[in-house]
């Protein structure tokens, strides 16, 4: 079983903040692929289902963001899951609205939700960073987390977390960047045009000068009435 873990703050107050982009790509999953309602347990709401023949569970944790190593870690118990079974989504200051990254292990990256899992779970499980830009100062990056998404925002979110549920399939089957490149185009909306081809040269000519005759040499006519002048002038040298 795969545990899916997205994170941020329970309440209406929360829920569309850009810290809240783990629990709305959970949310999109559940719809997606028609899981059961959401319930309550392990201190958070879970919902199950199948992606690509493979039980999921996905978990919400409702302990706030501060708090959701106890309540991933609650239900990793309770499964008996390694870190190896758990993927964990949630909002990446240091990446560009939009981009995702996943990789197994490293650090909290200053991410409170993040060190919470680590404490309770253990650091080898897959992480899903989803990007919301850094705001530029440092003063207004509460502000800007805690903050909900601008209405120009919904043009790369909506098509990104309906990406991100088409090609859960992809995260079943371990295949992180067969899933990154295609969260990746979504948001692009098209690929990137394929290079123009050189024309071909048009047939029958050839690349090597051909022989011309230089234009400041004389052409002398050999019939017709200016060649009989020249002969009287210059003698019939024929």
């Amino acid at each position: 079983m795969l545990l899916i873990a997205g994170l941020g703050n329970p309440g209406p107050k929360y829920e569309d903040n850009r810290h809240n982009v783990g629990f709305m790509a959970a949310d999109e999953i559940a719809r997606r692929h028609s899981f059961a309602p959401w319930s309550k347990k392990f201190q958070g709401l879970i919902a199950e289902g199948r992606i690509a023949g493979q039980k999921v569970l996905l978990i919400k944790p409702q302990t706030f963001m501060n708090l959701s190593g106890q309540s991933v870690g609650e239900a990793m118990r309770f499964h008996k899951l390694s870190p190896a079974d758990l993927l964990v989504m949630y909002d990446e200051l240091d990446l560009a609205p939009g981009k995702v990254r996943i990789k197994t292990g490293g650090g909290a990256g200053g991410h409170n939700g993040i060190r919470s899992i680590d404490a309770h779970c253990g650091k080898e499980y897959r992480r899903m960073r989803i990007g919301i830009g850094h705001p530029g100062v440092k003063e207004m990056v509460t502000h800007h987390v805690l903050g909900d998404f601008a209405k120009s925002d919904r043009e790369w979110l909506e098509p990104l977390l309906e990406a991100i549920a088409d090609n859960a399939d992809k995260l079943v089957a371990g295949d992180n960047n067969g899933f990154m490149n295609k969260t990746s185009l979504a948001v692009q909306g098209k690929e990137e045009p394929a290079p123009k081809a050189e024309r071909p040269a048009a047939p029958g000519k050839s690349h090597i000068r051909q022989a011309r005759p230089r234009p400041n040499a004389m052409q002398v006519p050999e019939t017709g009435p200016m060649a009989a002048m020249l002969k009287k002038l210059f003698g019939d040298k024929g």
